[in-house]
Order: C-alpha cells, then structure tokens, then sequence
C-alpha cells in the first residue's frame, strides 16, 4: 500500500467543501478524497470520488469506501463543516500509528464557536469507554488494513451505527490510541450548555438511533465474552423484625432554596408502612443545616446526620445513611432539589421490589425548571432498559434513571464509591452484574434543571474528568463481567 492517506469525509447541499479540501490537499499526504453524500457539487479531479447516495454512519457505505482503498492510512472526517489542519498534523498522526502500531489515531483539537478559538482536549481511550458518544474529535486517522478487517467482520447492516459498530470491531484488536496534541481547528454549531446536552441519548427523537447503537454495543460485548444473559440471583427479602421498611436518603450540601420541598414531598407520603428520612448534611454553610434542623424538631421521622468526616461525597453520605443503624430494609433516593411527584411514590416503590423481585429499583422523572413548569425533553423513563439486554446496554449509556432505590442489605455489602459524580451509575451497574434491577416507567420526581445542579454548565476540563471516570467504572465492570464469564464456562 502506498504510504499515503484516503480521506473520508460527508458533503451536503450546504456544506463548505473548499477549504477542507485545501487544507488536506496542501498536507502533501492525501492521495484520494471520498465524498459521501449528496452536495450537488461536481468534481472534475482525479482525486476525488463521489458516493452520492452514501451516508458516513451507515454500514454500506464503509464497506463501499473500504474496498476501494489503497493507501496505507484513511482519515474519517465526520463533519460537513470546515475543517483547518494545524502545522504536520497528518504527518504527526501517521508518525504515530506507526510507532504505536495503532488501528486509530485521534488527537485533541481547536473548536472555534462563536468568533472565539479555544483548546479541546480530548481523552484516552479505555476498554470501557463504550459509549456511542465517546468525544474522538472529528478527525480520526485508522491503518487502512485495521479498518478493512473490521469492516469485512461488519455482519449486520446499520443505518445509523456503522461508524459506531466499526470503531468497537477495531478496537477489539488494535488500539485506539489518543495524542494530547491540538491538531486541528474545527467549527462547533452546537452552542448548548453541558446540561442541555446531557439528556440527547434518551431524547424519544433519537430513539431508532438507540436501538442500532445498542445492537452494535450488544455484538461487540458478545465478542469480547463480557455479555451476561437474562440469569439473575434471586433476592431473598430479609423476614428479620425491621423497624422500618423503608428510609428516604438526601444527601446535601448548601441547597437551602430547595431542600424545604424536598423534605415535604417527603412527610406527605401516604404508605401501608413506617419509613423515615435520613437527611445527610454535608458541612452545609448557607443556612441548610438550621433549616433542616427545624422540621426534624417538629418530626421524629427525620434522623438528621452530620458526618464527623469532611471528606465525603455524595457516594460517602449513602454510606453514613445505609450504615445508620434506623436505616429500613429499602433504602430510597431523593435528590436535595427535586421533589416526589405525588404521595404515592415511596409505596409504589416498596410494592415494586417485592413484585419484580429486585435488588434495585429504577423510577422515571420529569424534568422541570426551578418554578416546576415542565421543560424539555420532558419524561425521562429509559426505555431502553429492557429485561433480556438492560444490564448490557448498561454498559453504553450514560446512566441508569432516577430516582433509584436499593435493598439495604445489597447496598451495604457493595457500599458506595465516595465521589460525587458516577456514584449511582458504578452501583447500578455493579448490582446488575448478578441481580436484576426493577423499573417503575410512571414519573416519581420532579428533576430540577437550574443553575445550581452540578453539572448545569461544566468546562471542559471538569466534562473529561467526568467522562473518563464514568469510562474507568466501565472499565472495572468489563473486566468484573469477562471474568464472570470465564468462571462460569
């Protein structure tokens, strides 16, 4: 193969295809450019080709493209928008897949949004990091010979999960391999704040797309012996004389705004049983702690902690509530700034544990501003958890739902990681490796979005250290699951 590069990339009506095409041709490195889609565009080059009714995610099309290959390296661009290479950087990243002997390159990058040129560090790719948005940037250099086998070990055809389906077959046999160097600039359109986009991978719109990356998901776990079958342990419920079946659990810290219709929806529960609150106060500064202490003083319900540590997370108060000795045999999540949607909701999910024979129990929830008027994308149920796939497609998205209760003794033996970010999803995903997990697709809460939630409006920086935590608990969990697996062959 000629030690030069095919570059890949999808054109529309209006696109600006020009300045692209400048700056990878004045690289000196690319030998043929593949066009995909329709532009209504004529090329009268050599180097170009044109697939006019072809569709970058989609399996037929990388198939197409990959048997017409003939260089050494191919380059992916994923965007229609201008794209401007930075000083070698196609250099750079073939000097690397050499000395690395990587199936892909991928690189941090420049984004330019809004007149302003800022730094976008991407981060290392992990066994775990199997999520179909995993952030690559949208220049990716593969060794040709990588992505023509993965593309002949493509069997089934996808629309949408193509590119998706053919990064998981690469990676089962080479590596993906990150260069924290800025290679490139790119334009981003997408303006919306961290918190806005969090919620896209259960937007009802992008279902049919869900459903191909989880087929995707689901072959690549099947190939790399880490897919668990519908087999879970039963739960024998504890018939030991319990105080109390159930406890409420808040953690909080400084949310005197929101933590008064918390503690409310709370009290007016209507149950056939004794619960109570615990309520962990996270050192609170900001008038929480005197405001929490005035309805356990009209309340004995309420069991008010302040831990004698100041080192906890979110994760660290679970564990001081479910280690608390008037902890009940159901341990439920309420977060300091939503609230229960009616007075039902502690029963419903007390009844659904013993009907679903579960060891966790995963609710639905609205999603509302500050004011509680309803704002998109509206009802969060995660349909896509299903009973036969759920605790594998677990592995791809980005959590599990809310609000989320938990057989006590379970979650005391498995105990919470202390952060305070991923700690409800490396539990979830924990449990569900031997026990099933019950879903409730009714709202229970209402989930605030303001400009106080925690991940509202996150940098960079703090979205990669996010992300590659949630890719590590993947990690731990593919590995835990492989050899699962392996012991029970």
């Amino acid at each position: 193969m000629l030690d030069l590069i095919t570059c890949i990339l999808p054109v529309d009506r209006e696109t600006e295809i020009e300045k692209t095409l400048k700056t990878l041709r004045a690289s000196g490195l690319v030998s043929r450019i593949f066009l995909i889609g329709e532009s209504g565009l004529v090329y009268n080059s050599k180097d170009i080709s044109h697939i006019a009714n072809g569709n970058l995610l989609s399996t037929q099309t990388i198939r197409e493209v990959a048997s017409k290959i003939t260089t050494r390296f191919t380059l992916i661009y994923t965007k229609s928008l201008p794209l401007d290479l930075g000083q070698n950087a196609l250099f750079r990243m073939m000097q690397v897949s050499k000395v690395s002997a990587a199936g892909m390159v991928y690189s941090d990058y420049y984004e330019h949004q809004n007149g302003v040129v800022k730094s976008h560090p991407v981060i290392e790719y992990q066994d775990g990091s199997l999520r179909d948005d995993f952030d690559f940037g949208s220049l990716m250099l593969y060794r040709t010979e990588a992505l023509v086998s993965a593309s002949l070990r493509m069997d089934q055809d996808f629309e949408f999960a193509g590119l998706y389906d053919l990064r998981l077959k690469v990676s089962q046999r080479e590596k993906l391999v990150h260069l924290p160097e800025l290679l490139y600039t790119e334009l981003e359109l997408d303006g919306r704040k961290s918190g806005e986009k969090l919620f896209d991978y259960v937007d009802p719109r992008n279902r049919v797309k869900q459903l191909e990356m989880e087929r995707a998901s689901t072959l690549h776990l099947k190939a790399v012996a880490a897919w668990l079958p519908p087999i879970f342990r039963e739960v024998i419920f504890s018939t030991e004389d319990l105080e109390l079946e159930a406890s409420v659990i808040i953690p909080v810290r400084n949310r005197v705004k929101t933590i008064a219709d918390a503690i409310k929806s709370v009290l007016t529960q209507e149950t056939e049983f004794d619960f109570n609150l615990i309520i962990v106060d996270n050192h609170s500064t900001d008038g929480t702690t005197a405001l929490i202490q005035s309805f356990a003083e009209s309340d004995d319900r309420i069991i008010h902690v302040i831990p004698g540590r100041k080192d906890l997370g979110i994760g660290g108060c679970w564990n001081e509530a479910v280690n608390h000795s008037q902890c009940g045999k159901f341990a439920i999540q309420l977060d300091s700034d939503d609230l229960y949607i009616d007075n039902k909701v502690i029963q419903n999910i007390v009844d659904a544990f013993y009907e679903q024979n579960c060891a966790m129990v995963v609710g639905s929830y609205q999603m509302v501003n500050f004011n509680l008027e309803s704002i998109p994308p509206g009802l969060i149920d995660h349909k896509e958890w299903t009973p036969e796939n759920g605790r594998n497609n677990a592995l791809r998205i980005n959590g599990l739902g809310a609000p989320r209760a938990f057989y006590s003794p379970v979650l005391s033996e498995i105990q919470v990681p202390n952060v305070s970010y991923g700690e409800d999803y490396a539990l979830g995903l924990a449990i569900s490796r031997h026990y099933k997990i019950g879903r409730i697709y009714n709202p229970l809460y209402l989930c605030r979005r303001w400009d106080e939630n925690s991940d509202s409006s996150l940098d960079i920086s703090t979205m990669n250290s996010h992300n590659f935590y949630k890719d590590k608990i993947r990690t731990l969990e593919l590995w835990a699951r492989q050899q699962l697996v392996k012991d029970e062959q």
